[in-house]
Order: structure tokens, then C-alpha cells, then sequence
């Protein structure tokens, strides 16, 4: 690693810190000494219910989806050879935006549990697409990229004509679109769960693969991997954990993409340490991004996905500079 091993120690002491944030601050206001107490079975019972069934399944949302995401990213930039790509730059996260719009304004009666698989659904055929235009090709990081950015082009398309068709019943869309952790409850933190536990891991276990693959296809063969099928793991891995997660969060941008950039530049390009250093910053990201969005315009909220935005499209130019 470039940097000495208190890297992890800053890194969790930042962590700690936005997760205790997220429990305490909102437009109820919940004291580090109040947390103890009610964890503890002395607290007032409106402050536990507070807790317990809203602001910790959140703060857990958070973790998982700022890692599942940042991970995503990262195998994606590993995959094309890209810095600059991402779940939502390739059109994973359209994909899924796509078939959540249109469960949300097609068909308005549906079950709201429907959404959240609509969404993986979506990510999933868009992968499925992304892979199979992409193997014609040979798996070439390069048809990757532009294959995703025309999938997701047209994703969005079709996002915007079904939002513009049905526009008197947007609004649901619009802020699922922007990326949001209102309302989210137990059920989506094992709806997630299962799919971080498989997944995270099992990248953590390809780490190395990665970077046999950066030395370019015919050395990776030379080598004893086997590029084309590797190709395909690491990225139906991308796009599960881009699916659920944007299954349960909506469109929460930028993330798979500055997250495995910072971490890049703090352990290096190895995979085996950036990869653990990448899910940390991304859950760090998307926990502060939340809670900066309960506080800033209190009582009402500024979906996390806008804040995200704020943050990234800034360092997305900047890595455009870097770039030219």
C-alpha cells in the first residue's frame, strides 16, 4: 500500500463517526448519551421506535449501498481499463430505472414490494444485453464501454417518454429517480444483505484476477486465466450489486465512480488492498451524503442521490481534466 497502515484506522474512525451522525441527527433529535441509554433498555420508548425501526435499517442501507455500489464501480473501471466508468455511466443504473419507472406510472396500482425486483430485473437485462453485445466482440474493454453508454443512452430515453407521458404522476418517479432512502425499513436490509454477502466476498476472492487482467488479455492467457469467462463473472458480480442496490436506494449516482477513484489513489492499483479500502469510502459517502440531506433543509429531506451528485459531478470534471 502507498499509505501506512493507519489508513484503515481513519478510514473506520470516519465511518463511526457518519454512522453515529445518522443515528442522532434528524428532524428528531437523538442525543450519543440517549443512544446508550435505549441500546441499553433505559430509553424513552418513542426515541427506541425511532431507532429501531427507522434510522438503524437506514443507517445500514447506507453502508451496504455506498460498498455495493463503490465495489461495482470498481470492477467495472478494472474490467474496461476506464477510471471514469461506473454502474451509471455504462447504463446499469438506467437499466434499473427504466423498469422501476414503469411499474411506478404503468401500472400505479401495483404492490410497492414490486418495485425493488422490478429494478433488479431491469439491471439484469441490461447486463444480459451488455454482455451479449459485448461478446461479439471478444469481451474488448473498449465494446464493454460503448455498449454500456448506448444501453444506457437509450435506457434513458425510455425513462424520459414514460415520465413526460405520464407526467400528473411523476413525482414518485422523479424522487426515486433522484435516489432515495426515505421510508426504507428491515425489509430492504434482507432484501440486500443476502446478495452482499455472496457477492462482496467473492470479489474480494477475484481481486487478483483483476490485476492479471490489467496486463492485457494475451499476458492474462499467457498466465493461465481464462480472460473470457473471468470477464463474465466480475461483471455479472457488477451487476448484481448494482441492481439491488439500486433496487432499494433508486438511482444514487457517482458513487461506482469517485469512491474507487480515492481509494486508487490512497492504496494504489492492486486490487486486494483497493478493493476493501473502495467499499469503506463508498459506505463513508453515501452515509454522510444522507445525512446532509436530513439536515440542510429540515424537517423535509434532500434525497441522498442529489447530494451524491453534488459531490461527484465536481470530481467527475475533474477527472476529465486529469484525463485530457
Amino acid at each position: 500500500m502507498r499509505r501506512p497502515k493507519y489508513l484503515y484506522g481513519v478510514l473506520a474512525a470516519a465511518l463511526l463517526t457518519a454512522v453515529m451522525l445518522n443515528l442522532m441527527l434528524g428532524t428528531v433529535s437523538v442525543s450519543f448519551r440517549q443512544i446508550g441509554s435505549i441500546f441499553m433498555g433505559h430509553g424513552d420508548s418513542q426515541l427506541l421506535n425511532i431507532l429501531v425501526n427507522y434510522r438503524l435499517p437506514r443507517m445500514l442501507l447506507c453502508l451496504m449501498v455506498g460498498g455495493c455500489l463503490a465495489l461495482a464501480g470498481a470492477i467495472l473501471q478494472g474490467l474496461i481499463q476506464n477510471p471514469l466508468a461506473s454502474p451509471d455511466v455504462i447504463g446499469l443504473s438506467k437499466g434499473a430505472g427504466l423498469a422501476a419507472v414503469m411499474i411506478i406510472l404503468l401500472f400505479p396500482g401495483a404492490p410497492v414490494g414490486i418495485i425493488p425486483w422490478a429494478a433488479f430485473i431491469g439491471a439484469s437485462i441490461m447486463g444480459a444485453a451488455l454482455m451479449f453485445i459485448a461478446t461479439r466482440f471478444e469481451l474488448k474493454p473498449t465494446s464493454l464501454a460503448l455498449s454500456g453508454m448506448a444501453l444506457g443512452a437509450m435506457a434513458g430515453a425510455g425513462i424520459q417518454y414514460v415520465t413526460v407521458k405520464h407526467m400528473n404522476d411523476a413525482n414518485t418517479a422523479l424522487l426515486w429517480l433522484a435516489g432515495s432512502l426515505w421510508g426504507r425499513s428491515w425489509e430492504h436490509v434482507w432484501l440486500l444483505l443476502p446478495w452482499a454477502i455472496i457477492a462482496v466476498p467473492l470479489l474480494f476472492y477475484l481481486s487478483f484476477r483483476l490485476d492479471v487482467l490489467q496486463l492485457g488479455d494475451n499476458a492474462a492467457s499467457g498466465l493461465g486465466l481464462s480472460v473470457r469467462h473471468i470477464r463474465i463473472v466480475l461483471l455479472t458480480a457488477a451487476v448484481c450489486l448494482t441492481g439491488i442496490s439500486v433496487a432499494v436506494a433508486g438511482t444514487i449516482g457517482f458513487i461506482g465512480l469517485i469512491a474507487p477513484h480515492m481509494a486508487r489513489k490512497l492504496t494504489g492499483p492492486i486490487h486486494k488492498h483497493m478493493l476493501p479500502v473502495t467499499a469503506l469510502l463508498g459506505a463513508i459517502l453515501v452515509t454522510f451524503s444522507d445525512v446532509i440531506g436530513r439536515i440542510v433543509i429540515s424537517p423535509r429531506e434532500v434525497p441522498v442521490g442529489i447530494v451524491t451528485a453534488i459531490i461527484g459531478a465536481p470530481y467527475f470534471l475533474y477527472l476529465l481534466g486529469k484525463k485530457k
